[in-house]
């Protein structure tokens, strides 16, 4: 897989754009879709959503984009500087990179993966949705941040581990596929 740093970058950025995407999907339609409709008294979440100004976050209402532009940001910071560093790390405690089946090291590090970012970007979700129109109380905080978890774990772990990594994988050989035919060339010929 990646082998410097532009291919882990690229790696980052294709595991970000899709999560992102599809978290905030799995937020606003499966996990709050029925209160948005609720609510705003629609008969779909786009119309919820449009209805309310936007998406709630930094205590005020703002459009989809900029709630997806936010959390990619956030979240391709965090992949790089502390997932897949960390990630790498955990899954070498465990497995040898170099005698180890690729597939295990490789779903070492994703679950390594999910186990330290949907913490952490759940954290952040916290604090980004947090009701600011009631004054900040850490244990309202808390119990988001542990909602956002519960809800956000299962759905993490299930789409990196069956969907958005192997798709990601894919993308990654086919846009690198001429350096990864010249290492395979040289590792046979070796």
């Amino acid at each position: 897989m990646p082998r410097n740093q532009f291919q882990r970058m690229v790696f980052a950025f294709l595991t970000v754009l899709i999560t992102v995407h599809a978290y905030v999907f799995f937020s606003l339609y499966v996990v709050n879709g029925n209160a948005l409709m609720t609510v705003n008294g629609t008969n779909s979440v786009i119309s919820a959503i449009n209805h309310q100004g936007g998406v709630y976050m930094f205590g005020t209402y703002l459009p989809i984009w900029a709630v997806v532009i936010t959390e990619f940001v956030l979240a391709f910071s965090l992949e790089m500087f502390m997932g897949s560093p960390c990630s790498f790390k955990l899954a070498c405690r465990v497995f040898d990179p170099k005698s180890s089946k690729p597939m295990y090291f490789e779903t070492a590090i994703i679950c390594s993966t999910v186990a330290l970012m949907c913490p952490a970007m759940s954290f952040i979700a916290a604090l980004l949705y947090y009701p600011y129109y009631s004054r900040f109380n850490i244990f309202t905080l808390l119990a988001n941040w542990l909602r956002l978890m519960c809800f956000n774990f299962p759905f993490a772990f299930f789409s990196q581990l069956f969907f958005i990594q192997p798709l990601v994988r894919t993308l990654f050989k086919l846009i690198f596929r001429k350096d990864i035919a010249n290492r395979v060339s040289k590792a046979a010929a070796a």
